[in-house]
């Protein structure tokens, strides 16, 4: 076999399929060739196994290169076919445009949005540091892998990679090992003119070791790899000078390579001068043994499962624990033990900010479900997410359970994916509500993958006060709420606040929001069966037999809706109050139910601190919102509710406006 083949094998899979599609980014994988053939050949997976949990976590940060991992997945054994190479970027495909988190095929995460790779690669290490101080032991190492990803350009443009990798220096993410594809092209055309750093010195100032290699050459590559190995207390990142494009005569070294297919003439050209002779997609057979990573697979597993025995042996009960976290399972007598916590909660009769009960909610959660490691954007204070049972996370102690992220909302919301889809970990993270513009594409890629995420998010209205409209968010529930797979809760007091969480520990396939206020709310009263209704995020907390409207509200308003239904009685008016703790969760519910909490057409008003938009779906055109449409001011608490219209008076005389509007 000709040396060179295997590594041209990766090159024209991607140059057929894009031209095939007629759609797609050849560069990247002509480039990457050979650091792909370096590393893939080291790379600890099981292709017959693709979620054994000790493998090597592999993450294509500069995701437009798809059909170099399609291609490596496919020659190394996974269940992506030739047929399902051709069919690259068709409908339902599993080869999308981009690389989209299927970890049955080898797919890690979904990348495309250049820089959240690496971040998801971050969170990835951190995960398996956590772990491994948690339950290795000085005997067994059950937790021992690596995490690899390969970055562009781009993703390093990008001001999330600076938050990650700023991060990852500083943990000293030793089993981090990222590859740049230091090609110098982007859509543009040549980077000079764009971006120049020192990117080799910057890596230095983060605290990471740093090789330069030439990217064609896989012997340096592959020595790269074994020195980034012997390295424990720095992530490394190894700089490969590239081509992209590389072997196209008229069109490597250019961004005409970048994001279009080659045409069939160049193609013809470039496989004259790689010698590569072969058919689109007919790949010889001496190739393929090369790349079957099956049987390899199979005996890292292999030898892993007798570690696992060894320890299962020796360490019974840390055994128990690590499986059941792999498992993704929740304590077996979790629910007994909420149930309690739920009666106390009940029984509490404290006036409390929800921030301040989702804190009282952590004492427990935390306690009972050690898999859950918080942390805040440097708002751990204001955010309450340092429970009793949370310790600092930090190089003298990995196994601590709460992360001081840092100013960094995206850095850190990209991070708890990679450390969702690593698994073992249960990650929640916060910041204020306002602040989720920042964090706003890592949270979408946490509902499109379908990653049980947990987004702590507080001061969420106006209502925070003096510090203004940079900091009071508006439209943020409407685009929350807009978001497919994902839920989104604004509890009312400490018992919505208590299913909230969880909810959100229980759930298995979307992120959840937990939305909570700066300022106090009241204890609501329940009965038991609106206690179990909270869970299906909207339910009558206070019923007339022959209601003249209802009120609909979700956190701290709820108990202004109540207060106005009490003045709307002296008049004779019965006004029906509904919580809506989660808008999302209850749109999903039966036609039955929904009629059963609305009613029949009786007119409506929701009251929210909030952009109006999201209540539509439940209204009549006859029906009103009592929302905010503009941006906020800075002023005490008290006077901006006065200000906007969220007092007892004007919830009165919008109410009774509906009625007059029914009646006329």
């Amino acid at each position: 076999m000709n040396p060179s083949e295997p590594t041209n094998a990766l090159r024209f899979l991607s140059i057929d399929a894009v031209q095939r599609a007629n759609s797609g980014h050849p560069g990247m994988p002509m480039g990457m060739a050979e650091i792909a053939v370096a590393l893939w050949k080291n790379l600890k997976h099981n292709p017959s196994n693709p979620r054994w949990f000790n493998r090597d976590r592999f993450v294509l940060s500069n995701g437009h290169g798809s059909m170099l991992l399609y291609s490596l997945l496919h020659l190394s054994g996974y269940s992506i076919s030739i047929d399902d190479l051709k069919d690259f970027r068709k409908l339902k495909s599993k080869t999308p445009g981009h690389p989209e988190y299927d970890i049955d095929n080898g797919i890690e995460t979904t990348t495309g949005p250049l820089g959240q790779g690496i971040a998801n690669a971050v969170g990835m290490a951190i995960a398996e540091k956590s772990l491994s101080a948690q339950f290795n032991t000085n005997d067994i190492s059950p937790i021992d892998h690596f995490t690899y990803a390969f970055v562009g350009d781009g993703c390093l443009m990008e001001g999330i990679s600076h938050e990650a990798c700023s991060f990852a220096g500083t943990h000293e993410l030793g089993k981090l090992i990222c590859f740049y594809d230091q090609n110098g092209i982007s859509i543009d055309g040549e980077i000079d003119n764009w971006f120049t750093d020192n990117t080799v010195e910057r890596f230095n100032s983060y605290g990471w070791q740093t090789i330069s290699v030439d990217g064609h050459n896989i012997d340096e590559i592959d020595n790269a790899i074994r020195s980034a190995k012997l390295e424990v207390s720095k992530p490394t990142m190894i700089f490969c000078k590239t081509t992209i494009g590389f072997g196209s005569p008229n069109k490597s070294g250019t961004s005409g390579v970048h994001g279009s297919p080659l045409g069939e003439d160049e193609i013809q050209k470039t496989r004259e001068v790689l010698g590569w002779n072969h058919e689109p997609f007919n790949i010889p057979a001496n190739v393929y043994d090369f790349w079957d990573a099956k049987i390899a697979g199979e005996e890292h597993n292999s030898n892993w499962d007798s570690v696992m025995r060894s320890y299962e042996s020796k360490h019974p009960e840390r055994y128990v624990e690590l499986t059941r976290r792999i498992d993704g399972k929740l304590p077996a007598n979790f629910d007994s033990k909420y149930e309690n916590f739920l009666n106390e909660a009940i029984s509490n009769d404290a006036p409390m900010a929800t921030r301040k009960a989702s804190q009282v909610c952590l004492d427990f959660f935390v306690k009972e479900l050690p898999e859950l490691i918080g942390g805040s954007a440097d708002l751990t204070p204001s955010n309450n997410t340092f429970s009793k049972s949370s310790s600092a996370f930090s190089n003298e102690k990995p196994d601590g359970n709460h992360i001081n992220y840092g100013v960094r909302e995206f850095g850190m919301s990209a991070i708890m994916n990679g450390m969702v889809l690593h698994g073992g970990i249960k990650p929640y993270g916060a910041t204020f509500l306002v602040f989720t513009d920042y964090a706003r594409n890592a949270l979408r890629l946490s509902a499109l993958m379908g990653l049980p995420n947990i987004f702590v998010y507080t001061h969420d209205s106006i209502a925070l006060g003096e510090d203004g409209p940079t900091h009071q968010p508006i439209e943020h529930l409407v685009t929350l709420r807009a978001t497919p797979n994902l839920y989104n809760w604004r509890p009312a007091d400490l018992v919505e606040t208590a299913v909230a969480w969880k909810q959100a520990v229980s759930t298995l396939t979307s992120p959840s929001t937990l939305i909570f206020s700066r300022q106090n709310t009241s204890v609501l009263n329940r009965d038991s069966n609106q206690v179990n209704l909270i869970q299906k995020g909207g339910y009558l907390l206070k019923e007339h037999a022959a209601p003249d409207l209802c009120i609909i509200a979700s956190g701290s308003e709820v108990q202004l809706a109540l207060d106005a239904a009490s003045n709307l009685s002296k008049d004779g008016i019965n006004a029906n109050i509904i919580s809506m703790p989660s808008l999302d969760l209850f749109l999903e519910q039966s036609d039955d139910y929904k009629a059963s909490v609305l009613g029949q057409n009786l007119p409506t008003l929701a009251v929210e601190m909030a952009h109006p938009d999201s209540w539509y779906k439940l209204l009549n055109k006859s029906d009103k919102v009592l929302g905010i449409e503009t941006f906020g001011e800075s002023a005490p608490a008290s006077d901006l509710m006065e200000h906007f219209g969220f007092t007892i008076n004007n919830v009165v005389s919008m109410a009774k406006s509906l009625l007059d509007e029914e009646s006329s």
